[in-house]
Order: C-alpha cells, then sequence, then structure tokens
C-alpha cells in the first residue's frame, strides 16, 4: 500500500494581494480613527492647565493675601522677579508655585491674564486664545466657564 503524501499548495497571487488590501483597509480604519485625536485633546489639556494655573494663583492669594497685579501677570507664579512688592520680606518669602514655566497655552500662544475680572463673581480672568488664536472665539478655554462639557463656546468675552 502506497502512501500519499498530501500536496502543499502555494498561496495564488490573488489571494496574496486580497491580503494585502485586507490588511491595508484596516490599517487604514486603524489610522483614521488616530488622526485628529490630538487636536480633540488639545482643549481638554489647555482646560486641565488653566485649572492648574488657577490652583497656583489661589495659593498665591493665600500667600499674600491678594492675586498677582496685571504687570505681574501669572509670570509671578513661576518668576521671582516678576513680583511686585514694596515690603523686600515679602520678595524673600516668595516660593515658586509653579515649577515648569507655562507662560503659553498648548497652541503657543500666550495665556492672557486680568487681574480683575470683567465677570460678576470672579477675582481674575484668566483664558486662552484657543487654536485659532483669536480672542472672543468659540475655541477660547476661559476661567469664569466651569462648564465642563463646553470648554469654550459661548464664551463671555464674545458677548
Amino acid at each position: 500500500m502506497t502512501r500519499r503524501t498530501p500536496r502543499r499548495r502555494a498561496f495564488t497571487l490573488i489571494e496574496v494581494l486580497i491580503a494585502i488590501a485586507i490588511v491595508a483597509i484596516l490599517g487604514g480604519l486603524v489610522a483614521i480613527n488616530f488622526i485628529g485625536t490630538e487636536d480633540r485633546q488639545k482643549p481638554k489639556l489647555a482646560a486641565e492647565e488653566l485649572r492648574r494655573l488657577q490652583s497656583a494663583l489661589d495659593q498665591f492669594r493665600i500667600e499674600y493675601s491678594r492675586y498677582p497685579s496685571e504687570e505681574e501677570g501669572i509670570a509671578v507664579l513661576w518668576d521671582k522677579d516678576a513680583l511686585e512688592v514694596e515690603d523686600e520680606s515679602e520678595t524673600s518669602a516668595w516660593t515658586q508655585l509653579i515649577s515648569d514655566p507655562t507662560p503659553n497655552d498648548i497652541w503657543g500662544n500666550p495665556w492672557n491674564y486680568r487681574a480683575e475680572s470683567e465677570y460678576e463673581g470672579e477675582p481674575y480672568d484668566l483664558w486662552s486664545n484657543g487654536a485659532d488664536g483669536e480672542e472672543g472665539t468659540d475655541d477660547d478655554i476661559v476661567s469664569w466657564n466651569d462648564d465642563e462639557d463646553d470648554l469654550g463656546s459661548g464664551s463671555p468675552i464674545a458677548e
């Protein structure tokens, strides 16, 4: 009795091309899902950075019984030279409240700070002009709007 060994059949060119097409389609779908993810996350990251700055501003208020002046700005949170005080003992008591300076938002635009708020119940105004870099647009990230789902649209600046 002779034993037949099964004959191995190789993939045809068509089968290889179909497999490559399937992998390319799946890769494209994955890429499409990841493209734009960074742009969608930037407003959330900017809002987190704004909250970090607000926390440091509140700490500054605890230490100096005031918020930074407009001249000092938020730079006083990481730069001792920005501190403007009459009593030199306040300068020696200065502590760095933010270890990594953040003069610019995630889009590279400077943070905006106003020592006297234009909005009722707010001690100061702190905002980012958003991705477009223009003040008063829907993409602004503002300290006076606490709506987590609506980080910028409907900004009181634009009204």
